[in-house]
């Protein structure tokens, strides 16, 4: 079985982004809130977003909020600040690592499979 991890990289400051909430949805028949946690000192979870029998083969969405992330580290360029909740839609196999890095500023974010 496989799991799903993700990590945060602000940017802007050169750290990991502490703090941020993130959520996880499935996207099967309906979308579905599956976990919620927040980033620890490195921009991590604390442990896997999905692993062993929770690690389905199907499309997910991460949401990050980098709104709220930026305003309380006081870089926000603009009110309301132009990103506010970043959503990543991706699908996975369940028999697979993934790892979902988010890079991030205030005004600009990329993503890949990460390892």
């Amino acid at each position: 079985m496989g799991r799903l991890t993700t990590h945060i990289l602000d940017t802007t400051h050169g750290t990991p982004a502490a703090g941020v909430s993130i959520r996880l949805f499935g996207l099967g028949e309906a979308r579905k809130l599956l976990t919620g946690a927040t980033s620890n000192s490195d921009g991590r979870t604390d442990k896997p977003l999905l692993e062993d029998k929770a690690m389905q083969t199907g499309t997910y969405e991460l949401e990050f909020d980098i709104g709220a992330y930026f305003a309380k580290r006081a870089a926000a360029a603009a009110d309301p600040p132009f990103l506010d909740t970043v959503v990543i839609r991706f699908s996975i196999s369940s028999d697979e690592n993934y790892h979902v890095p988010l890079l991030v500023s205030p005004w600009s974010y990329s993503t890949y499979r990460g390892s």
